[in-house]
């Protein structure tokens, strides 16, 4: 099991951390932000593709903001799939 940890951008969370394990997601925790939203995206990324999630998740927005913590954990999955 590989572990990641990445600082997002522009929003309220602080941290954004999870697995993979055998080409899955597992153990997604965004540490501030709107913590039941972001347990939510936790429980439903849980087990799937990276690569799914982040095609789901890219260009998601909050408010006026062009970023979002859920566009934050594509960006965070982008750059372990690009590495």
């Amino acid at each position: 099991m590989a572990h990641f940890e990445y600082v997002p951008k522009g929003v309220c969370s602080r941290l954004i951390e999870f697995d993979i394990e055998d080409g899955k997601l597992h153990n997604v925790r965004f540490t501030g932000g709107c913590n039941g939203n972001l347990k939510a995206i936790g429980k439903l990324v849980e087990g799937k593709k990276p690569e799914e999630i982040h095609d789901i998740l890219i260009g998601n927005t909050c408010g006026m903001r062009n970023t979002s913590c859920a566009d934050q954990f594509a960006k965070a999955i982008e750059n372990v799939v690009e590495s």
